[in-house]
């Protein structure tokens, strides 16, 4: 049986990445929800250590998590040149990690003020690999697709692997958020309450997300 290409499912990327974008805004509405209404907001300096955590699922889920994926989706997204979709994508990773970094400074931050030991758990591990991998990736993809740039050949050899190993990053930060998210749920003492329905419904959401994006990179444009 010969093997099935994007064109055979019978459906373009549009619809499926509109589908993401919504998911992303419906991600963004339950995580201010729930950081503002339940958790008290968010601030890098306050005594209310509480709120300089709230700044790491902040920026970890909207700043590094749906950014990334934006990022993923922007060949399908971004009606314009190749050129322009791979700088608006190299873009978008650049302000994901800049989230990234400062949202893992923030839960540092509120560790180091409260005296909590700081790398003791799954979801850290798999956030810092996520974090140190995602960093790494996009200084090769900065020197070998745009400045200086590699040869062509060069480029085109090691495009698919960018692309491998970008899919893999991307489902690391999905699960580090996922187990963030878990993580909370058990430390908060979280019941059948609103808080926990929203943690809950945002987790499925992340997932969801995650899904949009794959089908959007597999489908085609048109």
């Amino acid at each position: 049986m010969a093997p099935k290409t994007s064109s055979s499912y019978g459906l373009s990327a549009f619809p499926v990445t509109i589908f993401a974008h919504m998911v992303a805004i419906a991600v963004t509405t339950l995580v201010l929800v729930w950081l503002l209404h339940f958790r008290g907001g968010f601030a890098f300096k306050s005594d209310d250590k509480a709120k300089i955590f709230n700044l790491h699922p902040l920026l970890m889920v909207l700043g590094f998590v749906l950014i990334s994926g934006e990022a993923i989706m922007a060949y399908k997204a971004v009606p314009s040149t190749r050129k322009s979709q791979k700088l608006f994508h190299l873009i978008l990773h650049f302000i994901a990690l800049v989230a990234g970094i400062i949202g893992i400074c923030a839960v540092f931050k509120f560790h180091n003020e409260l005296g909590i030991p700081n790398m003791y758990s799954l979801h850290s591990w798999l956030g810092m690999s996520t974090i140190c991998l995602f960093g790494l990736q996009w200084l090769f993809s900065f020197f070998t697709f745009l400045y200086p740039g590699a040869k062509q050949s060069t480029r085109a050899r090691l495009g698919p692997w960018h692309a491998v190993f970008g899919a893999v990053i991307f489902l690391m930060a999905i699960l580090s958020s996922l187990t963030g998210l878990v993580e909370k749920f058990i430390f908060t003492g979280l019941r059948q309450n609103q808080e926990a329905l929203i943690v809950n419904f945002t987790g499925l959401l992340i997932f969801l997300f995650a899904v949009s994006v794959g089908f959007s990179v597999l489908l085609p444009r048109v």
